[in-house]
Formats: structure tokens, sequence, C-alpha cells
């Protein structure tokens, strides 16, 4: 049986970033849940996706929250 020290992990192609789940954008910006609800009802995108949790591109999201912030200080 294979230790968990044999484990590869697979390498994304340059300019690829894996999808995150809701929990992990809340921890990546330090905000509530509440806080990334609100954000998707203001349109921050989120990806399709075939279980019950939202996705999210993180580039995506970046690009969104750039933008907000350029809109905020015109």
């Amino acid at each position: 049986m294979p230790k968990k020290s044999d484990r590869v992990v697979a390498v994304l192609p340059a300019g690829l970033a894996p999808l995150l789940n809701q929990r992990e954008i809340e921890t990546y910006y330090g905000v509530s849940d509440w806080q990334v609800l609100q954000w998707i009802k203001q349109g921050m995108p989120v990806e399709p996706f075939a279980g019950r949790q939202r996705r999210f591109d993180l580039n995506a999201v970046r690009a969104w929250m750039a933008n907000k912030q350029l809109a905020a200080t015109a």
C-alpha cells in the first residue's frame, strides 16, 4: 500500500489556477460568509459547478475586485 509521502501532487500548467470554494475565498480575503454572499449579489463571478457548493476562479475574482475598486475611486 502506498504511503502518503509517495503521493504525487499534480502540477497545473502555467496560467491555470484551481477553482476555490466559498470557504477558501473567505479565507483568502479575510471576510465572513455574509460578505462573500453580498459580493455575489453585486456580480462577483461564480463558475458553473456540478456540486452544491459554489466555485470561484481566483483570477476572475481578482479582476472583478480591481474593477470594483476602480469604480469606487472614480
